[in-house]
């Protein structure tokens, strides 16, 4: 029994908003014959389960748009009391806010992805210098 328990893994699959729709990722899993648990987020979808069952899932979501829907272990599986908002007493869980930030940074990345796939160049850019210390004296007695 501890053994099972021990191999079960929680992964979080967080959508990019310029992706499939969360809904589409869920019905994804939910078409799976594996034992998993889900649960669908605004964000994208919790999988808990046993660890191959798990990863099976999560790598046919991320084939649905491998550059723009991306994976992230969770601590906690769905629901497990230390997390979940109705056993805390209301509020964002922790790390949603922090969550919220990287959600917001996904479509540059998965855009950034798609020109690496696609062999697009970068752009080289030069470095911005070093403020000289009479200027940013100017700028500090100028706002004072």
């Amino acid at each position: 029994m501890m053994a099972e328990t021990e191999d079960n893994i929680t992964k979080i699959v967080v959508i990019s908003s310029d992706s499939v729709l969360p809904m589409d990722a869920a019905m994804k899993v939910y078409e799976s014959e594996d034992a998993i648990t889900i649960k669908e987020t605004c964000f994208g979808t919790m999988v808990n389960g046993p660890r191959d069952a798990v990863e099976r899932v999560v790598e046919t979501l991320r084939s649905m748009d491998r550059n723009h829907i991306f994976v992230k272990d969770r601590g906690f599986k769905p629901g497990a009391e230390v997390r979940c908002r109705a056993g805390r007493g209301g509020g964002p869980r922790p790390g949603f806010h922090f969550l919220r930030e990287e959600v917001s940074m996904l479509p540059m990345i998965g855009k950034a992805l798609d020109d690496y796939d696609a062999g697009v160049p970068l752009e080289e850019k030069e470095a911005p210098g070093k403020l000289d210390v009479s200027k940013l004296k100017k700028i500090i007695n100028s706002e004072l």
